[in-house]
């Protein structure tokens, strides 16, 4: 591993198969280094739970990781293909002392990555995470022939994981009488999703559910909903929802083939808890999250505070509060009392036990949320630069920010992934904040050298 190069970013490490860092010797590396780390922390035999998703690479990194980790002397729990909630929940279920995510999210096959939980399924410590990087730098060493680790298929784990589902989901409601459509992306919640919605009484619809390694998120799932809408439609279906490859993210669409994103869940949600009184304070969203759900939430009662963008922020915020909701308009929500990540399927049946307890359609029921038209757009630099530190950039906001009023916000702000600068401008006109997006975006593009016109 090259030392001018940090292995993991804000949320593991991700990237396409075959570069690096996503390659068979650096997983391999990867592997082994954290079972060394486990064994120095937790003595002989640590166990650690793998789940991936449905990309063809998840094999070969699956293996990679397995035959790293016995190296080093951990015993390995393998779950196969399963959401990333799902593997956070089957780590603290099972008792592990860590879990790895072998998964993409939303990106397309070609890309794959590699995330770490801790005990109890939470995130991996910065910490320990740093602590493996530094022993990835040491030549790979195995253990002594007897303390090798074993490994271990766990052939009940999507039925785990479903009756988990199941159980956030109130006693005292059903399902009966729903068709929803489900488009699992062709990803990891194609088994299980389903599965967990027929159980509680709904007439399921599947879509994008026969996985062939390669199919994963190409043009469904959350990032595509409008195929899963068009269905919806045609199947004169109550609704339907779209997750993500790994299924930590869900959007939604009505009868009408209207999409609700996550704003939407996110209300719905707080609405469902604070009715049964089990929302403890307000609600984190983010600075991308659309100001009528904030204004939504206000006429219930419900305070609300914005994180920066990512679900590490949103949890980071969620725990300085004591909150325990919060999420983005990806579909990425999380509820803390029900997992320790945001969880896609229970996502999906929060929004339906509200639906359910109040007898509404989903079209009512996100009446009272009215979204104020966003404008956001990209552009792509020739170098990495701090947007926050270009005067005229800086002026420009404030000139839009001074007509818009209280009527509208604007978010400038670097990618944390890519060298580009994304821009929102949210109104009550949409045409007006188109104008003011793109005006912003001129000098964006004029004073930090755009790599394109």
């Amino acid at each position: 591993m090259s030392g001018a190069r940090s292995f993991f970013g804000t949320d593991g490490v991700r990237g396409r198969v075959g570069d690096w860092p996503i390659t068979p010797d650096q997983v391999l590396q990867l592997g082994w280094a954290a079972g060394r780390i486990l064994t120095a922390d937790n003595g002989d035999h640590p166990r650690v739970v793998i789940g991936k998703d449905t990309r063809v690479s998840g094999y070969l990194l699956e293996s990679a990781l397995e035959a790293g980790l016995s190296g080093a002397g951990v015993d390995v729990l393998l779950l196969g293909p399963m959401p990333t909630p799902g593997i956070a929940y089957l780590t603290h279920a099972l008792r592990a002392d860590a879990g790895v995510v072998i998964s993409a999210s939303h990106n397309a096959f070609e890309d794959n990555g590699i995330k770490l939980f801790g005990p109890g399924g939470r995130k991996l410590p910065d910490e320990v995470e740093a602590a493996i990087e530094v022993q990835m730098g040491e030549p790979l060493a195995t253990a002594e022939p007897a303390r090798l680790g074993k490994a271990t298929r766990i052939d009940d784990a999507g039925g785990r994981y479903i009756e988990f589902c199941k159980h956030t989901f109130p006693k005292d409601l059903t399902l009966e009488g729903l068709t929803v459509v489900v488009d699992c992306a062709h990803g990891a919640t194609y088994r299980v999703a389903p599965q967990v919605l027929r159980e509680l009484g709904a007439e399921v619809v599947e879509m994008a559910a026969r996985p062939d390694g390669f199919n994963i998120n190409d043009e469904v799932g959350s990032l595509h909903p409008e195929g899963m809408a068009a269905e919806v439609v045609e199947r004169g279906a109550h609704l339907g929802m779209a997750f993500d490859g790994d299924g930590d993210r869900v959007v939604f669409a009505d009868a009408n083939g209207d999409i609700v994103d996550g704003d939407g869940a996110l209300y719905l949600a707080a609405l469902e808890m604070q009715k049964r009184g089990e929302l403890d304070g307000g609600v984190v969203g983010t600075v991308m999250s659309n100001l009528g759900l904030e204004q939504a939430l206000a006429e219930s009662g419900i305070p609300f505070h914005r994180a920066a963008v990512g679900d590490r922020h949103v949890f980071q915020m969620l725990t300085d509060n004591n909150w325990i909701l919060g999420g983005e308009p990806s579909g990425h929500v999380m509820c803390l009392t029900r997992n320790t990540t945001g969880d896609g399927i229970v996502t999906a049946l929060m929004v339906l036990a509200e639906l359910a307890r109040t007898g509404q359609a989903l079209t009512e029921a996100v009446a009272g949320l009215t979204y104020y038209p966003q404008t956001q757009v990209g552009i792509r630099l020739s170098e990495r630069r701090d947007v926050s530190g270009v005067p005229e950039v800086a002026a420009a906001i404030r000139e839009v920010e001074a007509e818009l009023g209280g009527a509208g916000r604007v978010v400038v702000r670097n990618s944390g992934t890519e060298p580009k600068v994304r821009i929102m401008v949210e109104g009550r006109d949409e045409a007006r904040t188109r104008e003011l997006a793109e005006g912003i975006a001129e000098v964006v593009r004029a004073e930090m050298g755009a790599a394109e016109a």
